[in-house]
């Protein structure tokens, strides 16, 4: 008889897609955590997907604005011809470095009269660059948290979607057999296998972000490494043109 039952159990099951059968018998709770597994994967994805984009438009950038910079003959000369790259970090460095440089060789009257600026303004100068790289770099990285957030979180909610089902189905089970009823693998099964899926829903999640969290925060130490180079590039170029010998 049970053998029987479960037979058509599966049955059952067979005539309708799959899913939706285990979505039909999970519990109300399941399906609450099912959707909220769901617009976490909406949210991940499409973090995944902007930041690649962002990345992937601010390297073509600042290879296009490296290669304008290594070909100037001074270091002012894209500052002067007010050439503006925006969503490019390397150009945010240069811009934040000259600004700064720039109004600390200009006289009362805003004409550049100096030629040269003293080691302790230069200091100032580096450190305008090295907060732009800063900020860059938490530009870049915004947004992360929510993939570290579905990478760690997702999957514990899909287990409380499995221990709160399987504790559903079991006690489900055993008010059935207290009022004279018999336990069969049929009845369990549905209730169960809803249970699960909420872990499942949960992996589905976690794993595609982990991967994408890891590439982008490669990417982002990448880009940070650059950043941090290109400033100590750009600062040589200014001691060596207009850093005052003592």
């Amino acid at each position: 008889m049970g053998e029987f039952c479960l037979f058509g159990a599966a049955g059952t099951a067979s005539n309708k897609w799959e899913l939706i059968f285990i979505w039909e018998q999970a519990t109300v709770e399941a399906q609450i955590i099912i959707f909220c597994l769901f617009v976490f994967s909406i949210i991940a994805w499409t973090v995944m997907v902007s930041k690649a984009i962002q990345m992937h438009r601010a390297r073509k950038l600042n290879q296009y604005f490296g290669e304008e910079f290594r070909a100037q003959k001074t270091v002012l000369e894209i500052f002067d011809r007010k050439l503006q790259v925006e969503g490019c970090p390397l150009y945010a460095v240069y811009q934040a470095g000259c600004v700064n440089l720039d109004a600390r060789l200009r006289g009362p009257a805003g004409e550049r009269l100096q030629q040269q600026i003293s080691l302790k303004h230069m200091e100032h100068v580096k450190r305008a660059m090295e907060n732009m790289v800063a900020q860059e770099s938490l530009k870049l990285e915004s947004g992360l948290i929510l993939l570290a957030i579905a990478v760690s979180g997702a999957p514990f909610i899909g287990l409380l979607g499995t221990v709160w089902g399987v504790m559903s189905t079991f006690a489900g089970i055993a008010q059935e057999t207290a009022q004279g009823g018999t336990a069969t693998m049929a009845a369990m099964a549905p209730g169960v296998s809803a249970a699960l899926v909420t872990t499942v829903a949960g992996l589905l999640v976690a794993i595609p972000s982990m991967f994408g969290y890891n590439w982008l925060v490669h990417n982002l130490r990448a880009f940070t490494v650059g950043l941090d180079n290109f400033a100590q590039e750009l600062v040589s170029r200014m001691e060596t043109e207009f850093l005052a010998d003592d």
